[in-house]
């Protein structure tokens, strides 16, 4: 069974620009008037009904906004739930970005540490995308904690609903032994060209790489040390070092002193952990989901997903297939196709479509 849950949470919040900052990245983001990004994934690993820690790997400068938004979802949820999150999140602040593998790594040491000499078996998510139906997600991440039992590293591979070029891909081939629910895979693909993509839908082996995974945090520990020592190397100090001192903020308990951590980011490489461990371990395998996803990347897939986007008054004249996302009232006349965007005193035109330009726009507007 799952015992711990991580959810990485860091991120500059480009993608979603203006909605988005580096203050407040898209995890933080409503949908449709609703809870949070994040907070849906607290509430999908509560769910799952783990015995153990829910993990929140987020920046220094937003671990306030972390803590404030478990303390906002407990006072929402039933007696049991909030109990869970007041108990059992606790939300880790990294010194520096350094990528998913450093932040992977991070989590499991700080299980081991509070819980030394026991068994622990992870699951990894984001904190911003979509899924439902919970059931379905459930049902998915138990067959998933089989496979990683077994000492597999598991991944979840969504069925590809179009040959997009927005995500890496995995190919997969026979069941795991002794486990029908996983599948070997053969390869992980990088982001293809339209035309690769579509001969990946086609053949009917080739998955999205959903960036959610599943392992025994022992077995993961030796497959760094064996595919990407330096990232290892980096956590020797953790390993022999103390405990790390909890503190409350907010009523959510974070990490007050823990120095070997802190040292961890002097050195450890910036690397994901697809590169660090999962295209390189002989112990790579995949559930197929039966959840709905998706990946909340960019204005594109955002405006398809908000059914009911909380604006200020908004007024069309001649106009069709527009998406508006404002603070402040909007007119638009005579236009099509537009994706528009106000909030936090800035504004974001652009055509649908064009969601790959609008992290380079925010940059030079900084």
């Amino acid at each position: 069974m799952i015992t711990d849950v991580l959810i990485l949470a860091g991120g500059f919040g480009e993608r979603l620009w203006p909605a988005s900052s580096p203050e407040k990245p898209k995890q933080f983001m409503e949908l449709n008037g609703n809870l949070s990004f994040l907070q849906n994934s607290i509430r999908r690993a509560l769910a799952l009904e783990i015995p153990g820690k829910i993990l929140i790997i987020t920046r220094k400068d937003i671990e306030n906004e972390c803590t404030l938004q478990c303390k906002r979802l407990a006072a929402s949820e039933n007696a049991a739930n909030a109990k869970k999150i007041l108990n059992d999140c606790v939300v880790i602040a990294e010194p520096a970005g350094r990528h998913t593998a450093a932040a992977i790594m991070t989590g499991i040491c700080f299980i081991q540490k509070l819980f030394e000499n026991q068994k622990r078996t992870f699951l990894v998510l984001t904190s911003d995308h979509a899924i439902s139906p919970v059931e379905n997600f459930v049902s998915d991440c138990k067959k998933a904690a089989v496979a990683a039992e077994k000492g597999k590293f598991v991944c979840f591979a969504i069925p590809p609903e179009n040959p997009s070029v927005e995500y890496g891909y995995i190919k997969i081939d026979e069941p795991v032994s002794g486990c029908d629910s996983a599948f070997v895979i053969s390869h992980f693909k990088e982001k293809p060209d339209l035309q690769t993509a579509k001969e990946y839908l086609a053949s009917g082996k080739y998955f999205w790489n959903s960036g959610m995974f599943a392992f025994d945090a022992d077995d993961f520990i030796c497959e760094m040390k064996n595919c990407t020592k330096e990232v290892y190397d980096s956590f020797v100090p953790v390993f022999s070092g103390k405990k790390p001192i909890v503190t409350k903020l907010n009523d959510i308990e974070v990490i007050k002193d823990w120095p070997e951590f802190l040292k961890v980011y002097d050195t450890v490489p910036k690397i994901a952990v697809d590169k660090a461990v999962g295209e390189k371990t002989a112990h790579a395998c995949a559930v197929t989901t039966t959840f709905s996803w998706t990946d909340i990347g960019n204005w594109d897939v955002f405006s398809k997903i908000c059914t009911d986007p909380v604006n200020a008054k908004v007024v069309q004249k001649k106009c069709s297939d527009n998406f508006v996302y404002s603070d402040i009232p909007v007119v638009l006349c005579g236009v099509s196709d537009l994706i528009v965007v106000a909030k936090n005193g800035e504004l974001l035109i652009m055509k649908k479509g064009s969601s790959d330009l609008v992290r380079e726009a925010s940059r030079e507007m900084k």
